[in-house]
């Protein structure tokens, strides 16, 4: 990455935010949020990008600003909001329903969730079978609809007068679709669309109308997406910047803590059995069999790249790991994830790891929105494109180029995110050697 001056990355103007699920749990519990604080009701805990600090120098300088102000992210004051859904309902109704935030909060910010309805979305039913949608674009092929897409964010930045925008997927899961010859390069891709090819999913689709119109775009789900090399490829030639994927919250959040601490200490892991209930349209969505496929792709590729088995195989190469989600209705968005954790230590001798995490995973996810989406409008201000892998401390399972490994470990993540903004700023990096050692020849 170049180093730039930090005058070239102030935030001017309005950043606009369109949502694709924008009636959905996370997303109204989001903008609640959002509102909330600008009321000066809440705090925006669990952001790192408004509360979190970052060192610049040695730590005997004691000089931590906050990193929205040392890398002068967007003020939250200064975000527009919009986006797509399958249902003809404005944001409140939708909060509603949704019943993750008690009424008196819901209340409080009315009028402004009232004010938010969604455009038309882009849905086709075999890609997310279990729901069900009359609030949709009809006509054309998937060419066409893309296109429709690019109309909602031209008209979008007219309407409000922006000229900056982020597009985040926070729609359901699709389902599982394995990478074929229809990604790999564009103009197979867009000849894919043009003939409704089935490997083209609505979220592809999102991916590539967003870049097409200059807009960064996150996918917030697991499934199969703007990762793709025909999207790489476009971001890339479009000077745009893409991230993904699959928010990381509950559980795979608590594996990349332990894990690393279990590969840290050199203690040997036989087993790690992971089971969730949930009861929310993301449960609902997960109880079928090829949406669950594509979350249990992405959940189970974390242990094996921080253990890395290969390098230690008496340790790691016969570990069996197994991951359940359950769709249980009365639990609606609180989670509740258990793990049991089989390892050993000192002369093979057994020991157990029991976690049980009673989440809500709304909670969890709406501060990862806010932050994505200001630093991937800081990606853009400072000239990034592509795929963001200083941004992988938010997924589950990172996008990357063929050439590279993603990083799973959160301690790692968070360094490789705090690095490049102080590199970004024209910073040294930080390694955390405060001395210079002399050494005797």
């Amino acid at each position: 990455m170049k180093y730039y001056s930090d005058t070239k990355t102030k935030s001017d103007g309005k950043l606009g935010l369109l949502i694709v699920g924008l009636n959905g749990a996370v997303s109204t519990t989001f903008l609640s949020g959002v509102f909330s604080i600008r009321s000066g009701n809440s705090l925006p805990i669990g952001s790192v990008s408004q509360m979190g600090t970052i060192r610049i120098g040695n730590r005997s300088e004691n000089n931590f600003p906050l990193i929205k102000d040392f890398a002068s992210l967007t003020s939250i004051n200064d975000l527009v909001f919009g986006g797509w859904d399958i249902r003809d309902e404005n944001c409140y109704e939708a909060a509603k329903y949704a019943k993750v935030l008690n009424n008196e909060d819901i209340e409080k910010v009315k009028s402004e969730l009232q004010s938010l309805k969604p455009m038309k979305g882009v849905f086709e039913q075999k890609y997310v079978k279990n729901l069900e949608g009359d609030f949709i674009r009809e006509g054309g092929n998937k060419y066409d609809k893309m296109m429709m897409i690019r109309e909602d964010i031209k008209n979008f930045k007219k309407e409000n007068n922006i000229e900056r925008v982020v597009v985040i997927w926070c729609a359901s899961t699709e389902i599982y679709i394995p990478q074929n010859g229809v990604h790999r390069a564009m103009d197979k891709f867009v000849m894919a669309m043009k003939e409704d090819h089935t490997d083209i999913s609505p979220s592809m689709l999102y991916a590539f109308a967003a870049i097409f119109e200059g807009c960064p775009f996150i996918n917030g789900a697991p499934n199969l997406s703007c990762e793709i090399p025909a999207i790489v490829d476009f971001s890339e030639i479009k000077g745009v910047p893409i991230a993904g994927k699959d928010f990381k919250t509950g559980q795979t959040l608590v594996k990349t803590v332990i894990s690393p601490m279990l590969k840290a200490k050199m203690l040997g892991l036989k087993g790690w059995f992971s089971t969730n209930i949930l009861g929310n349209r993301d449960g609902e969505v997960l109880d079928d069999p090829d949406s669950f496929k594509t979350k249990e792709e992405s959940k189970l590729s974390v242990l094996k790249n921080i253990l890395q088995p290969d390098l230690y195989p008496d340790l790691y190469s016969n570990y069996y790991h197994k991951v359940r989600i359950n769709y249980y209705p009365p639990r609606g968005d609180d989670k509740e994830g258990w793990d049991n954790i089989d390892i050993f230590g000192w002369m093979g001798y057994p020991m157990q790891i029991k976690i049980d995490f009673l989440c809500k995973d709304s909670i969890l996810a709406a501060p990862l929105v806010l932050d994505l989406a200001l630093f991937m409008d800081f990606a853009q201000r400072m000239g990034f494109s592509g795929i963001q892998d200083w941004l992988s401390f938010y997924f589950k399972s990172p996008i990357h180029d063929e050439k590279n490994i993603p990083e799973h470990d959160l301690f790692i993540q968070q360094m490789k995110l705090k690095n490049t903004l102080r590199k970004a700023m024209g910073y040294d990096v930080v390694s955390h050697i405060d001395y210079e050692y002399e050494y005797k020849q």
